[in-house]
């Protein structure tokens, strides 16, 4: 992984360690700061890092793998799968513009969260 790329864990968050792992990872590689090819750390070390069990980083890894954002190689390690970004960049640029609109109406980070949990709570548009 490239050195200037941090994962930080909030224990005091509601989500998952492993969840917050994946989804920053899934962020930079979005956000095009990990390339196709890329190596992530090894499980022991990103786990020893972060104070973490290696289970809960292995998890994190498993998700990514099963979404295909990463493939793991006995040798080379965990690394950024090939077709890893496309779907994921459209999302992202999505959820930046929609971060960039309502942070300029003068919301805060936690009064946007608390509106996509609110969202994703509720139920979807019938057709």
């Amino acid at each position: 992984m490239n050195g200037d790329l941090k994962i930080t864990i909030d224990l005091d968050s509601g989500v998952p360690p492993y969840e917050q792992i994946r989804s920053q990872i899934m962020g930079h590689v979005a956000a095009e700061n990990l390339s196709p090819g890329d190596r992530l750390p090894p499980i022991r070390a990103l786990a020893t890092d972060l104070g973490l069990a290696a289970g809960t980083v292995a998890r994190a890894y498993r998700e990514l793998e099963l979404a295909g954002v990463v493939t793991t190689r006995r040798r080379a390690g965990t690394v950024i799968s090939d077709g890893a970004v496309a779907a994921d960049v459209l999302v992202q640029q999505a959820a930046r513009a929609f971060v960039d609109q309502v942070r300029g109406a003068g919301l805060s980070d936690e009064a946007i969260l608390d509106a996509v949990r609110g969202a994703l709570l509720s139920p979807p548009p019938t057709v």
